[in-house]
C-alpha cells in the first residue's frame, strides 16, 4: 500500500502511530460527477456528460469498494457503455499493477503497468493514496472520481437516457432511511472491519472490532422485521453491505480478527447474504480467488509469510429463506 506525494510514488503503510494505533481512511479526492447532461450538480459537483464510449473503469475485483460499482454497472445494464479493467489481486511495493502474469485484465485504454500511474496522469503533481475504483475519461484523459459511494449514484441514474435502464436503487421517499442505514453500515462495518485489521494497538482493536458486531447484530434484527435494509425493496444500502459481508466469512474473520461470529452464525445475515448473491449477475462480479489472494498475500504487516489459507468452505447457492417476508425486488423510476 502507497501514495503520491507530488507525484512521486512512496511505499508507505498507513501511519497508525500518529493516530495512535488508529487507522484513518483518506478521503476521495477526485470527485466531479458524471451527468445526464453534463451539467454541475446542486451541491456544486462539476458535470461531466454521460456519454456512450467516453468512460473506462478500473477496478480490483478484491476490493469491496470498487465491488459495489462493479454490480451497479451489471443492474444498470451499464456493460455496452463502458468497458473494465482490473488490476492484480497482488498489491506490493509498487500498489496495484496490471500485470497480466499476476491476474489482471491489463489496460488496453491507456497501457498502464501500475495504477498510480493513471493519477499521474490525471495530474502529474498528484498527492493522495492510490486507490480503486477509478473512473477513466477517455475524452479528457483523465480520472473523473475516485469514490465509490459518489459513482454508485451516478450509475444509478446518470445513464438512464442512453440505456432506458428505469431502475431506482436509491428511490426518493426512501433516501432518508437508506442514507440513515449507509452511515451505520459503513463507518462500523464497511470501514469497520478496517479499522479493526489495521489497529496496532490492542485497545484500538477491541474497541473497533466491538463496535463492528454490534453493528452487526442491529443489521440481523433489522432484516429479522425487512426483506431489506430499507424494507420491500432492494436498495444502494444492500449492494454496500453485500461487498462486506461476501468477503467477512473468507477474509475478515480470520486476517483481520474479526472473529468474534461468522455471518454463517447470524440467521437473518447468512440468509439475505445468499439472496443477495443469488440476484442475477450478482455471483458474476465476485472473485474469491482475488479476494483471497489480495488480502492474505499483499498485507505484509498482518501476515508476513503470505500464506492464503483453504478456506472457509462457502455454499452460497443453498437456499435462502427470504421469501417469509415482504419484498419487491428492485424498483422502477416513476
Amino acid at each position: 500500500m502507497g501514495l503520491l506525494i507530488n507525484g512521486e510514488w512512496h511505499d508507505q503503510w498507513y501511519d497508525t502511530k500518529k493516530h495512535g494505533g488508529e487507522f484513518v481512511r483518506e478521503s476521495a479526492k477526485l470527485r466531479d460527477w458524471v451527468t445526464s447532461d453534463g451539467k454541475p450538480t446542486a451541491d456544486g459537483h462539476p458535470g461531466v456528460a454521460a456519454e456512450a464510449d467516453r468512460f473506462h473503469l478500473y477496478v480490483s475485483l478484491a476490493c469491496p469498494w470498487a465491488h459495489r460499482v462493479l454490480i451497479m454497472r451489471k443492474l444498470k445494464g451499464l456493460e455496452p457503455l463502458f468497458g473494465v479493467s482490473h488490476v492484480s489481486p497482488l498489491m506490493r511495493e509498487k500498489g496495484w499493477t496490471y500485470h497480466l502474469d499476476e491476474g489482471s485484465s491489463g489496460d488496453a485504454v491507456n497501457g498502464v503497468d501500475y495504477h498510480h500511474q493513471l493519477y499521474t496522469l490525471t495530474n502529474p503533481e498528484y498527492t493522495g493514496r492510490v486507490t480503486v475504483p477509478a473512473l477513466w475519461d477517455k475524452s479528457d484523459g483523465r480520472i473523473v472520481n475516485n469514490e465509490s459511494a459518489e459513482l454508485v449514484r451516478m450509475l444509478n441514474g446518470a445513464f438512464d437516457e442512453l440505456t432506458g435502464n428505469r431502475l431506482d436503487f436509491y428511490p426518493q421517499d426512501l433516501r432518508e432511511t437508506i442514507d440513515a442505514v449507509n452511515a451505520d453500515v459503513y463507518d462500523h462495518i464497511n470501514n469497520g472491519v478496517y479499522k479493526a485489521g489495521f489497529a496496532t494497538e490492542q485497545d484500538v482493536y477491541e474497541t473497533h472490532v466491538v463496535a463492528l458486531f454490534e453493528a452487526l447484530d442491529r443489521m440481523e434484527a433489522r432484516l429479522a422485521e425487512h426483506r431489506y435494509l430499507a424494507g420491500e425493496w432492494l436498495t444502494e444500502a444492500d449492494i454496500r453491505l453485500f461487498t462486506t459481508l461476501v468477503r467477512f466469512d473468507a477474509v475478515y474473520h480470520g486476517h483481520f480478527k474479526c472473529n468474534l461470529r461468522r455471518i454463517e452464525d447470524y440467521p437473518n445475515l447468512s440468509h439475505y447474504l445468499r439472496e443477495l448473491y443469488q440476484w442475477p449477475g450478482v455471483k458474476e462480479t465476485v472473485n474469491f480467488d482475488h479476494i483471497q489472494r489480495h488480502y492474505y498475500m499483499s498485507h505484509d504487516t498482518i501476515n508476513p509469510n503470505g500464506i492464503v489459507p483453504k478456506g472457509p468452505l462457502l455454499d452460497l447457492e443453498r437456499p435462502h429463506d427470504r421469501e417469509r417476508l415482504p419484498g419487491r425486488g428492485m424498483r422502477t423510476k416513476t
